[in-house]
C-alpha cells in the first residue's frame, strides 16, 4: 500500500511564498515522475509542475518563473516552492506520483492541501 502525505498549505498574502511537500511511503520499486496539480470549484484539475526521476521539469505557463519543483528520490519526497503568489493561485493542491509498483506504472494522489492567496 502506497500513501502520499502532503503538508505546507495555508493562507498567504499576495506576493508571499509557501512551500509544499509531499512524501510517499509504502512498498514500490521506483519513481517515474512526481508532480503537483491544482483544482478550484470553477476549473478542472490542472498540472502545475512535474519532475521526472532524472530531474527534468515541466511547468504550467501561469507559474513559470514563480514556482520551483524539486524532488528527493532518497526521501521519496517532492517539493513545490511557490513565490510571488497571486490570488489566482488559490486552489487545492494535489501531489501526484507515478510509481513502478509490481512492475506496472501506477498513479497515486495526495489528499490535497488548500492554498489561499488573499489580503
Amino acid at each position: 500500500q502506497v500513501q502520499l502525505v502532503e503538508s505546507g498549505g495555508g493562507l498567504v498574502q499576495p506576493g508571499g511564498s509557501l512551500r509544499l511537500s509531499c512524501a510517499a511511503s509504502g512498498s514500490f520499486r521506483s519513481i517515474v515522475v512526481m508532480g503537483w496539480y491544482r483544482q478550484t470549484p470553477e476549473k478542472e484539475r490542472e498540472l502545475v509542475a512535474q519532475i521526472t526521476s532524472g530531474g527534468s521539469t515541466n511547468y504550467a505557463d501561469s507559474v513559470k518563473g514563480r514556482f520551483t519543483i524539486s524532488g528527493d528520490n532518497d526521501k521519496n519526497t517532492v517539493y513545490l516552492q511557490m513565490n510571488s503568489l497571486k490570488p489566482e493561485d488559490t486552489a487545492v493542491y494535489y501531489c501526484h506520483f507515478k510509481l513502478i509498483h509490481r512492475a506496472l506504472p501506477t498513479d497515486y494522489w495526495g489528499q490535497g492541501t488548500q492554498v489561499t492567496v488573499s489580503q
